[in-house]
């Protein structure tokens, strides 16, 4: 007998013309002892179907059924973590799980729950951290109390909804292993939805796909034997197979449905070449060594002395170069970043672009940031005029009028131009905010984390259509990620920071991928592998706070 079964679930909200249909006819069996992982982006119905799991939700139509038996609510033997915390702010780690023992085991003598408690605690690796309330906890560390909090109910099956999203890569990853020792161990049965691959293929038993129209996908078995290494995984052949296929699965259904269900980001092709005031704009200047760090340094004061954030910084780049800029948090990256667009002073050294030394904020450097902080109440046309209008001093109103539009076509907002920026959805506005960008016609394009916070679906769209509008262009740009697959996707170079504070470059890895690049197209190219690797072994390095054996970057790294 399944565990959790579905039979014929369907689940609305709304009644008449307003009714939203989000899960239809699904038919799921979950066996005991399974790790199934849910895949889908958003808008998918992945959180209601947790929810109906959970008793949180009841169906439209059809059946839930644990152990055979209706799901009528809420329920000790059935776990959930979500995304979000949801801890008690005024209780310490121990008394956050304390609230779980005592909630199931109210009989239990004091010291049996005492006990309790700690046994979970340290499960998560929190036994250092007991007195502490959670905000004096990161984020990983109040999921992880999460996790205890879950688990010290002593549930037959957890249900895990997207707990791992919110969290840094090298957090999400230590996590993810943790969840998978426990889930070992205990062999409960666990419902994971996720929209990351690489998570569902490293936990799953079973992946199913959830489609945008709220039916059930493709079902992936996942045979590889455990426990499964991140690091081994990258060679090995049925795991690269499998990648390939559930993320071209999900990429075909999910553009597909968006293409079909909304006229706002449409497969345009350009009418009209770069218009001519971008082209006089982007005229002349250095080519070789077009951008320089000399000797960078950050520092801060701080109570206890200066601290240097970044030492050392030595890079050049030549004109129409593409570097990643990627490590653990806390390197700098987003350091780098801000001094070079002029928004954080420079401690020592000097950055040099086209001959000339960076000091103040100037559109010849356009920054993306992860939010786009566009001006709600503007169209997405009145949002990029903004720089527009700086940047073109000498063109007329219909040449500017034609860069905006030509860049807004590009990134495909052809039928959204006048629409205003508060009702757009995040991917939107970040498609506004890179046409914003390249519309500035800038030297240097910056890029800090852009697509951190948009799901993966709209992040693999988003980053071919920066690839798109780039390879028109060919801007010198950074980009800030912590996403091994973004880093080398984009770049002619991945530059690898060390750990900080005194963070500098580590290693750097040559991209030599054919252009114009597809997710697609990487995942079967016999190299894209090796250079994965290269990255993912610098990343492993410099895990848990290790800090450098030697200096490991010469003193000037020249674009080659």
């Amino acid at each position: 007998m399944a565990v959790i079964e579905f039979k014929n679930v369907f689940k609305s909200f709304g009644e008449g013309t307003a009714r939203n249909d989000v899960l239809r006819g699904i038919d799921l069996k979950v066996q005991e002892g399974e790790f199934l992982v849910l895949l889908g982006f958003s808008g998918t119905g992945k959180t209601t179907l947790i929810n109906l799991m959970a008793g949180l939700e009841a169906p439209s139509k059809g059946e839930v059924l644990f152990r055979g038996k209706p799901v009528t609510g809420p329920g000790p033997e059935r776990g959930v973590i979500f995304q979000n915390y949801s801890l008690m702010p005024w209780l310490t780690v121990n008394g956050n799980v304390r609230l779980a023992v005592d909630t199931i085991f109210p009989d239990l003598p004091k010291a049996e729950k005492a006990a309790k408690v700690d046994h979970f605690v340290k499960m998560v690796g929190l036994s250092h951290a007991t007195t502490r309330r959670p905000a004096e906890l990161s984020g990983g560390m109040r999921q992880r109390v999460n996790v205890a909090r879950a688990l010290a109910m002593n549930p037959e099956v957890l249900l895990l909804d997207e707990p791992l999203s919110a969290l840094d890569a090298l957090t999400r990853a230590n996590l993810a292993d943790e969840i998978e020792h426990i889930w070992d161990q205990d062999k409960k049965t666990c419902v994971l939805i996720t929209n990351d691959v690489d998570e569902a293929i490293l936990l799953a038993d079973r992946i199913i796909a959830l489609n945008p129209d709220g039916t059930l996908g493709e079902h992936f078995p996942v045979s590889l034997p455990r426990p499964r290494d991140r690091s081994e995984m990258n060679n090995n052949e049925q795991f690269k197979a499998l990648r390939a296929q559930v993320t071209n699965y999900l990429m075909d259904v999910g553009i597909e449905a968006k293409a079909e269900g909304t006229r706002s980001l449409p497969n345009v092709e350009p009418i009209h070449s770069v218009p001519r005031a971008v082209a006089e704009a982007q005229e002349g200047g250095l080519e070789e060594r077009y951008l320089s760090f000399e000797q960078l340094h950050k520092v801060y004061p701080t109570p206890k002395g200066p601290l240097t954030v970044v030492e050392d910084f030595n890079l050049k780049l030549n004109k129409g170069e593409f570097i990643s800029l990627i490590g653990h948090s806390g390197c700098g990256k987003s350091t780098v970043l801000t001094m070079t667009a002029g928004l954080n002073a420079i401690s020592k050294g000097v950055i040099k672009l086209d001959g000339y030394e960076v000091r103040d904020a100037d559109p010849e450097r356009a920054v993306v940031f992860q939010s786009p902080n566009l001006f709600p109440w503007l169209t997405a046309k009145e949002n990029v005029a903004i720089g527009v209008d700086k940047v073109y001093p000498k063109a007329s109103m219909a040449e500017r009028q034609d860069v905006i539009e030509y860049y807004l076509e590009r990134v495909g907002l052809a039928d959204a131009m006048d629409q205003a920026a508060s009702s757009m959805s995040n991917g939107m506005k970040q498609r506004v905010g890179i046409a914003r960008a390249f519309a500035l016609s800038p030297k240097l394009l910056l890029l800090d984390e852009p697509f951190g916070m948009l799901d993966s679906l709209t992040r693999w769209e988003l980053q071919e259509v920066l690839m798109e509008v780039w390879s028109r262009t060919k801007v010198t740009a950074i980009c800030v990620t912590h996403d091994v697959d973004e880093a080398i996707l984009l770049a002619d170079r991945v530059v690898m920071m060390t750990n900080g504070p005194q963070a500098t470059i580590g290693k750097i890895t040559n991209v030599d991928l054919p252009r114009p690049r597809t997710r697609k197209a990487l995942l079967e190219h016999p190299d894209y592998y090796h250079y994965r690797q290269e990255v993912l072994d610098f990343l492993e390095e410099y895990e848990h706070g290790a800090k450098p054996r030697s200096k490991p970057a010469p003193k000037a790294i020249a674009a080659e």
